[in-house]
């Protein structure tokens, strides 16, 4: 009887009990990428295969070409304000990367930032385009960064959104499901399996400062591409990377820089901007009462910032 009302018992009862709530009550199954192809893509969306993946991409708009990021666990979708707003004046590259969106996990499974910086390297390839101007938002700012430090002569001018690389050092931020899946490994399987509802309104409220910002039709997007299949599982493993940046990897960007910043963001704390910095032509702008998206609370005011960095 002790046993029963032991310390170990009890711990071992409530992971028997997660693992039932996750496999049965809140289990949700993938969702085919047929499927979801036919509702989240337009006349747009194409396929490229890169490393074994049908990447999913679009093209919008005439003049210089800006390629855009996104960060984790979003999607092209992300970019839609920026892309009706800029298209007009300049041709929008979009793509879903690896583990995400209808391109949906690597075959095998690795998701270093090296992997994402050679990804777009072929991809930029793939669609033709050789010089041109970058941006990211969050690790699709991380990705942004690398890539214009490892090749400064291919990007014009450089965007960056309240992007990654620097803030795990000190722990600070990072989404609730982000730190399960990264400090909680055994729980991967769990994690793959059970429904995403709830984890996407939990990380929407912590990406945007301003909730009623939040459509059920945003939630809804953001739940299904998650449940592509693969896609669940992928995030995990994406989430086991550790940043391992210092300042110096910063010093080889030559691009006229863009640093964006939401200040009520919780994600990736505004004073990581600091170490930004170290990029030799910067220029900063901080958005009060928005968080870790500005592309997407404050679409017009950045997308116009934006335009008049773009400007020759």
């Amino acid at each position: 009887m002790k046993f029963f009302k032991s310390k170990a018992f009890i711990i071992i009862a409530s992971i028997l009990l997660v693992w039932i709530l996750a496999n049965v009550i809140l289990y949700e199954p993938d969702i085919p990428v047929e499927q979801l192809k036919a509702k989240y893509t337009n006349a747009q969306s194409k396929f490229v295969e890169i490393d074994g993946m049908q990447v999913h991409y679009r093209i919008e708009g005439e003049g210089e070409p800006l390629v855009l990021i996104h960060g984790t666990g979003a999607m092209l979708q992300t970019w839609d304000d920026w892309v009706s707003l800029l298209s007009p004046h300049y041709k929008i590259i979009l793509m879903d990367i690896p583990a995400f969106g209808l391109t949906g996990p690597r075959p095998d499974g690795v998701y270093s930032d090296s992997m994402y910086v050679n990804f777009v390297e072929q991809f930029v390839k793939k669609v033709g385009v050789d010089s041109f101007s970058l941006g990211g938002n969050s690790l699709g700012g991380l990705i942004a960064w690398k890539y214009a430090a490892a090749y400064p002569q291919k990007v014009k001018k450089l965007i960056l959104v309240d992007p990654a690389g620097f803030h795990e050092v000190n722990d600070k931020g990072g989404s609730f499901i982000f730190k399960l899946a990264r400090n909680y490994p055994n729980l991967t399987d769990l994690v793959s399996k059970i429904g995403t509802h709830y984890f996407v309104e939990k990380t929407l409220r912590e990406v945007y400062a301003d909730d009623s910002k939040i459509t059920e039709q945003r939630k809804k997007m953001f739940a299904e591409l998650n449940r592509r299949a693969g896609n669940r599982h992928a995030f995990v493993e994406r989430a086991r990377y550790a940043h391992t940046c210092s300042e110096d990897d910063l010093k080889p960007i030559t691009s006229p820089t863009l640093i964006m910043w939401g200040k009520e963001d919780v994600l990736i704390d505004v004073r990581e901007a600091e170490h930004f910095k170290m990029i030799a032509n910067s220029t900063f702008v901080f958005y009060d009462k928005v968080g870790h998206c500005p592309q997407e609370e404050l679409p017009e005011r950045s997308a116009a910032d934006v335009m008049r960095f773009l400007q020759p």
